[in-house]
């Protein structure tokens, strides 16, 4: 759990301009060497950062962003509220043409046929609901818009072009939907610990990351226990396994993770492991 004082520390602790990324020395083989796990055809793009900038491993490829869209969605969404454009208690309408397979929380509250913007907020980070994010990016305004708001973070990389479950495809060469690790690295940092943002709506965040429970196994499995943290995760077709972090280290600078998996072979525990060795990596400089 994550509170407000804690990361309004972190946030001060790690201005948004920081020092020219650098190659960590070891990091090559040793993601090399993570990467060969996934099986052949895989993919592996790492970017972190903390007050010594660092990008590590193919950090500027392109990869299905997947859930992890829903980040700056949610982001999106605090924004909107900032300017008053909604409010977070304000309810959405949906029916049983909005249900997805995966929808845990709006599946459970079908038939009240309304949440609020903060509850689907905290479902689309928390638990990953997809149709909780489609009914958000509706009322945004679409893929466009989300897209829009990317760009207003100076990110010209990241793009959403389609909506759950479409966006999940991750065909190969198609840069409908997808990221680079060192962008979405970027744009995590200026959402958390930027200025476009609030500090309410970034401890508001921060707080459903902290509560996301589809990455146990993941990142956060390659860190320290005491360590205050949350992430967002994305998983799709053609091995698309994903996790973006950020973790507040005792007595030092916040650390950003962003780590993004595609192809191979690999079963999804071993790409949970790879994430998890990262960390490690990041954290330690061993695996």
């Amino acid at each position: 759990m994550i509170d407000r004082r804690s990361l309004l520390v972190g946030i001060a602790a790690l201005p948004l301009a920081a020092p020219a990324p650098a190659q960590v020395e070891g990091a090559r083989p040793a993601f090399a060497a993570l990467r060969a796990r996934l099986g052949p055809g895989g993919r592996l793009g790492v970017a972190a950062m903390d007050s010594a900038g660092r990008t590590l491993f193919d950090a500027d490829s392109r990869f299905a962003m997947c859930s992890t869209f829903k980040l700056p969605l949610a982001a999106a969404m605090l924004g909107g509220v900032e300017r008053g454009r909604w409010t977070l208690a304000e309810e959405l309408p949906f029916g049983e043409a909005d249900l997805l397979d995966y929808a845990p929380v709006v599946r459970a509250s079908l038939a009240a046929g309304r949440l609020s913007i903060e509850a689907l907020c905290a479902a689309i980070i928390e638990v990953s609901d997809n149709s909780a994010a489609n009914i958000l990016l509706r009322k945004l305004g679409g893929p466009a818009a989300l897209t829009e708001y990317i760009r207003s973070h100076g990110d010209r990389e990241t793009r959403l072009d389609r909506t759950e479950p479409e966006l999940n495809a991750n065909l190969p060469g198609d840069p409908r939907d997808t990221t680079t690790p060192a962008a979405m690295l970027r744009l995590t940092r200026s959402i958390l610990f930027g200025e476009r943002l609030s500090q309410p709506s970034r401890v508001r965040l921060a707080g459903w990351m902290a509560r996301c429970a589809t990455g146990r196994d993941r990142l956060r499995a390659g860190l320290p226990a005491g360590w205050r943290l949350g992430d967002k995760t994305g998983t799709g077709a053609n091995g698309a396994h994903n996790d973006v972090l950020f973790a507040l280290p005792p007595g030092q600078p916040p650390l950003v993770i962003a780590s993004f998996i595609s192809g191979g072979d690999a079963p999804d525990p071993v790409r949970a492991e790879v994430h998890a060795a990262v960390a490690r990596f990041v954290t330690t400089g061993s695996v």
